[in-house]
């Protein structure tokens, strides 16, 4: 198993938007997602019977419809109701998917990207461009994610669309840049560095293009908003010019 921990070389000074958003995901996790993962849902909640009927056909095979409403939470309801649904589009739940997470290791794993890449990408930008086009990359994510998917009532959430797009303005703008990723096998523990450029050729290519193509849907992972974030950083990355400094901060 290999797991990215960070990158070199990394600029000089903070990255406070970076930091703010990720604190904002967290924030919502720990304010939203854990409390109300643990509550059943209000019987008279009329989101929850919009929630049963919309959902009910995509049930995995030998699930019971009684099965299934017993294990619905009042966070269900909000990923429901603020997700991003392409069967019922809302101009609000564009941006308010992308702070919404599944679970722990959903949110952790965007995280963890979005740290690692995030600062140079938000220095070469400054600080408010970088916030713009972090939610717009996302915006086009999502509806990259919305074209192939169109008439789903599956609400789509995470903030790894946006963090694709970041990545696609780091491999425009520091393909010589290196990735620590550790290597992780039983009884060995080694810290290996790669050049961005393949690293981040390996997640848009190998760990999404050729899932989406053999499986487009029904995987539960939102591959078309990974890849249509990642194009929309990449062309807005060139189209501002590579400039002078083409690998290194």
């Amino acid at each position: 198993m290999l797991l990215p921990i960070g990158d070199q070389p990394n600029p000089r000074g903070p990255a406070p938007v970076t930091i703010l958003l990720i604190m904002a995901n967290v924030a919502v996790f720990m304010m939203v997602t854990i409390p109300l993962s643990a509550v059943p849902p209000d019987p008279r909640d009329p989101r929850l019977l919009a929630y049963v009927q919309a959902i009910a056909p995509y049930l995995p095979q030998g699930m019971s419809l009684q099965s299934f409403v017993q294990q619905i939470s009042a966070y269900d309801l909000v990923v429901f109701q603020y997700g991003y649904r392409a069967a019922e589009p809302s101009a609000v739940s564009l941006f308010t998917a992308m702070f919404l997470h599944a679970n722990l290791m959903h949110l952790l794993g965007n995280m963890l990207f979005l740290w690692i890449y995030g600062d140079n990408v938000e220095h070469r930008l400054g600080q408010f461009r970088f916030l713009f086009w972090y939610l717009a990359t996302g915006v086009v994510a999502t509806l990259a994610h919305a074209a192939f998917a169109s008439g789903s009532p599956v609400p789509m959430v995470g903030a790894s669309g946006a963090i694709s797009g970041v990545l696609g303005f780091y491999l425009i703008w520091f393909p010589r840049n290196r990735v620590r990723f550790l290597v992780l096998i039983p009884f060995f523990f080694h810290v290996i560095l790669v050049p961005a450029w393949i690293a981040l050729g390996f997640y848009l290519l190998i760990d999404n293009l050729l899932p989406f193509l053999a499986v487009p849907d029904g995987t539960g992972v939102a591959y078309g908003a990974h890849i249509g974030g990642f194009i929309a950083g990449m062309a807005v990355a060139f189209l501002k010019g590579r400039g002078r400094r083409t690998g290194r901060l």
